[in-house]
């Protein structure tokens, strides 16, 4: 669902192609009043570079869903400033909104009795620019996205992953050059999605695209995103590279499984290292503990002194949901 659907002409933007995306200083919002308030987001700045894809995490109540809202002027700020393309957005909000489209998860993103092609050239018409000059997108789109067998089939008869692929080529249809995508493969099988995160990339990079994401699924913002911003408690407390957030946990430990494991090799493991996991499955045990290499040689002793014989070993490396979750301490992305 677009932020604002509506644009007029093209309206020179200000400054120079090295102005940023979007500029977020110092966002504040609080909700309700007195003993009751709640402090949603509380003095938030970022920037987010042309063409690049953005993930924005957040446990719930973190205060994502309203700097999100912010920025697309679905809920003003107490306190802050909002730049699209070096526009104001509270100062100018029809220009700045003119190069802004969006997926928000809840929304009705398309009409469902129209067909699939027919979506794409009415929210490009409604958008200010004329479907028959971007037809040839439109095609690419339906290609790229696996829905040009569908192209002629009214959206209310389709699947439900397959009306998510349509509410995101519907986004991409138009010519806003900063889009948000929020949960983007809601839905789809693992074959779709995959092919979706591989599509959006190449999209991205044809039309220079600055992005926005949320998502549940890590895999998506590990393989969309170039980088990631991670909210909690209304403050922003990770802001890095995917590559530099996981290259700041190293190893996290070793598993090993092994149908020799007894509770009295359990029983030592426990208390020579302060995490460990043990799941049972029939005669085979598997035993995770989070420690170093050095550690690795005192685990092995045990293992040796027990009689252990391994059926195998492996080495636990940190993936980005173990970031996230160290970093807020919860459990849930919202």
């Amino acid at each position: 669902m677009p932020a604002q659907r509506g644009r007029e002409e093209s309206v020179a933007r200000e400054g120079p192609e090295t102005t940023p995306a979007i500029v977020v200083e110092g966002l504040s919002k609080t909700f309700g009043k007195g003993e009751s308030a709640v402090v949603a987001v509380d003095d938030v700045s970022f920037t987010v570079d042309r063409g690049s894809v953005v993930g924005l995490l957040g446990p719930n109540g973190a205060g994502k869903t309203t700097i999100i809202k912010s920025i697309l002027g679905m809920v003003l700020p107490d306190a802050g400033t909002v730049r699209i393309d070096g526009i104001d957005v509270h100062a100018d909000p029809r220009a700045a909104y003119r190069h802004v489209d969006a997926m928000l998860e809840g929304a009705r993103n398309d009409y469902w009795r129209l067909t699939v092609r027919e979506n794409l050239r009415y929210f490009a018409t409604i958008s200010g620019v004329k479907p028959d000059a971007v037809a040839d997108r439109h095609e690419r789109l339906l290609a790229q996205l696996d829905l040009a067998e569908e192209a002629d089939t009214p959206v209310r008869e389709l699947s439900r992953g397959m009306k998510q692929k349509v509410s995101l080529a519907s986004v991409l249809a138009t010519d806003a050059d900063v889009v948000f995508l929020d949960e983007p493969t809601l839905g789809l099988d693992v074959e779709s999605s995959r092919t979706l995160r591989r599509e959006l990339r190449r999209i991205v990079a044809e039309r220079n695209l600055t992005v926005v994401v949320s998502s549940h699924d890590m895999d998506v913002i590990e393989d969309v995103c170039d980088r990631v911003i991670i909210v909690g408690e209304g403050r922003i407390v990770a802001d890095d590279t995917v590559a530099n957030l996981l290259a700041g946990f190293d190893t996290q430990g070793y598993r090993v499984v092994s149908r020799d494991i007894d509770e009295r090799t359990v029983g030592a493991v426990e208390r020579a290292f302060d995490r460990v996991t043990v799941e049972r499955d029939g005669d085979r045990t598997e035993l995770s503990v989070e420690t170093d290499s050095s550690g690795f040689y005192r685990l092995a002793g045990i293992l040796e002194r027990g009689g252990v014989t391994l059926d195998s070993v492996d080495t636990i490396e940190p993936d980005l949901e173990e970031v996230f979750l160290r970093v807020t301490g919860s459990v849930d992305d919202a």
